[in-house]
């Protein structure tokens, strides 16, 4: 268990649901399109948004974006404390930094004096590709222990300036670099975790890459709150981390689509009819488990953890609801009659 924190709104930690989180690719200091992507990624299943702010325009136009925007706001901040300072008197809701790039102690204490008076938390965000000259020299490469020694580092240095109210991420490119410093961490602190796979790829690989990451260290109870990167439209970033969250049984929210791999007793057109169920399945919110098998002969047993599917046969096929057969079918109805099913449940 976790200690908590809060992002406006959202509790991270301490038990609370693993929130997911995603990056604006606007201009922030263009407040109509940021807040347009805001508004889409809310509406994908976003919980909380970060946006980047690199020089003095961005952090003018966070205190706009903030009035307005639907999802609590996270400035992401490098190099420069008084875009900190800014984004922090604006009203941002936490600030994601690495306090060793800000510069000299006495900037990094502002930065946490400011966010301990307006009460909003710090994510140290440790990237295998930016280590500390110190660190890679000691380790030789970058390497799970590294990045932990980075991260406690940083802690320390807020730590000294009273500040404590903090989460923490530790992300490489590498998949099993980053699940080992997660797990590491995990046993070294209770701070709260952002787990990803920075620089994943794109959305098929990233996806991949992010399901075997982020999703293995679910499945070990590790983490808090999630960004999938791809390089993509954010809104496909939530939604694979809603797909994740589903796969690792996190979340139960809509309905989740099992089908069966073809092969040669498979006398329907399998493919094109598991797609349409899924396509179908996107405007069901009941938390139902729904199955498309190709074999009327062990579908509907195969499937029988199943809340409601269809089995494929030659013409026909068979309609069946927790692994009792209903009734036959004839091919072209199957659909129709499955979500005639499903909605009676």
């Amino acid at each position: 268990m976790t200690r908590q924190i809060h992002v406006g709104g959202v509790p991270v930690g301490g038990g609370a649901p693993v929130s997911i989180q995603s990056m604006t690719n606007t201009r922030a200091d263009d407040v109509d399109a940021t807040l347009s992507q805001i508004r889409a990624l809310a509406t994908a299943g976003c919980d909380i948004v970060r946006v980047a702010v690199p020089d003095q325009a961005a952090a003018h136009a966070v205190g706009k974006i903030k009035e307005r925007s639907p999802l609590p706001v996270v400035v992401d901040i490098h190099f420069d404390y008084r875009l900190a300072l800014e984004a922090i008197a604006a009203g941002a809701d936490k600030v994601r930094i690495n306090p060793g790039n800000i510069g000299s102690e006495d900037r990094v204490k502002a930065v946490a004096d400011a966010c301990r008076q307006r009460n909003i938390p710090i994510r140290i965000g440790v990237n295998g590709g930016s280590l500390e000259k110190d660190i890679l020299a000691k380790y030789g490469k970058v390497c799970p222990e590294a990045m932990v020694e980075s991260a406690f580092g940083h802690i320390r240095l807020l730590n000294r300036f009273d500040f404590d109210d903090i989460c923490v991420s530790l992300k490489s490119s590498s998949v099993p670099t980053t699940m080992k410093a997660y797990q590491l961490m995990s046993l070294k602190s209770d701070y709260p975790l952002h787990i990803g796979v920075t620089e994943a790829g794109t959305v098929r690989m990233g996806t991949l890459k992010s399901a075997i990451g982020i999703g293995g260290l679910l499945a070990l109870g590790i983490g808090d709150t999630m960004r999938v990167s791809l390089s993509a439209d954010p809104v496909q970033e939530v939604m694979a981390a809603r797909d994740i969250l589903k796969a690792a049984g996190i979340r139960r929210e809509g309905a989740e689509l099992v089908s069966c791999p073809t092969c040669g007793r498979t006398r329907i057109d399998l493919i094109s009819l598991a797609g349409e169920v899924e396509e179908r399945l996107k405007a069901v919110d009941k938390p139902i488990t729904v199955a498309v098998m190709g074999c009327v002969v062990n579908g509907p047993g195969e499937a029988s953890a199943a809340d409601c599917g269809i089995a494929g046969g030659q013409g026909e096929g068979l309609l069946f609801k927790k692994g009792q057969i209903v009734k036959k079918v004839p091919q072209d109805q199957l659909v129709d009659e499955l979500f005639a099913l499903i909605d009676t449940l």
